[in-house]
């Protein structure tokens, strides 16, 4: 790839001081690369320059970022462990006038990441949020996966445990919408068995190290992820799969009704409201004209 020179910024830019509530300072929550320093906006490096404080997730893997931009801005740990206490030690440093830029170590902060505990607690004393926006793994994945992105549904990091990880496929399992989850490269293999235990050989593809050196998408159905994944030992790299909805649900005639709910009448004895519901959401009817026929049929 052709060598570019670096940019200058010749256009005016306004100081992040512009349009701050007069009281108390502001919190930003500043997006940085995923991996490839060129990502960083403009916006956000003069903010991490301006602001009072830099709350990061991991201030080790931080201040290579703040070195690379020249930028010497007091910095303190803000991590899922100590987030709250925290949160009681930058209020006051709100309150006082001053402002404060949250990041983490990739990404967009509160994105399955630190940070939404503080913006709570931070928005209750009435103290202004600002996003600084750039990259997410979840809209650059979701840019080249190659499946449908008029609507999808981010689930992030599923339960571990086993059953409460089938639990959530199974209440996924319906949507229309491209699924987004997050996984570890440990861990990536485990949950592609039970997607495709629960949704069937659906298209996918696994994004991995996205914007990095080794950036890789995986594209295919289910099956041909596994078997790629299979090919290589370890796994590397911070994994995002993306998984097709469901497809249009099929369309029941009042017979077909009848016919189905018989067969699961013979064959069950659960709730009538349990099964009412369920055969609504697969089907996409009228939960009431599922009840009043199971009610007829049980009748007659």
């Amino acid at each position: 790839m052709k060598k570019t020179p670096a940019v200058s910024i010749i256009f005016p830019m306004p100081s992040i001081q512009d349009n701050k509530p007069k009281q108390y300072g502001t919190l930003y929550i500043v997006a940085t690369p995923l991996g490839n320093l060129e990502d960083m906006t403009f916006r956000a490096v003069r903010t991490l320059q301006e602001v009072d404080l830099i709350a990061a997730e991991d201030t080790r893997h931080s201040r290579k970022l703040l070195s690379h931009y020249h930028i010497t801005t007091d910095i303190i740990s803000c991590h899922e462990h100590n987030e709250q206490k925290r949160a009681e030690k930058l209020i006051p440093i709100l309150h006082q006038g001053k402002d404060i830029a949250l990041i983490t170590d990739a990404g967009t902060p509160c994105i399955s990441d630190p940070g939404f505990r503080l913006v709570t607690a931070v928005l209750a004393q009435d103290i202004h949020v600002v996003p600084i926006p750039g990259c997410c793994a979840v809209i650059a994945g979701l840019s080249a996966a190659g499946l449908p992105t008029d609507r999808f549904m981010f689930a992030g990091f599923l339960p571990r445990k086993n059953l409460q990880q089938i639990r959530a496929i199974q209440e996924l399992a319906p949507h229309q919408a491209t699924l987004i989850f997050y996984e570890s490269p440990r861990r990536i293999r485990a949950l592609l068995d039970q997607l495709m235990a629960v949704l069937g050989d659906r298209q996918s593809c696994l994004a991995r190290e996205i914007t990095k050196l080794h950036e890789e998408f995986v594209r295919g159905p289910l099956s041909h992820v596994m078997t790629c994944i299979d090919a290589r030992t370890p796994t590397k790299g911070e994994c995002t799969l993306f998984v097709a909805g469901a497809g249009e649900p099929e369309k029941l005639s009042q017979q077909a009704l009848e016919t189905l709910l018989q067969k699961r009448l013979d064959q069950e004895h659960g709730s009538t409201a349990d099964l009412a519901k369920e055969i609504a959401d697969q089907y996409r009817i009228s939960k009431k004209q599922v009840y009043d026929t199971i009610l007829q049929l049980k009748s007659s």
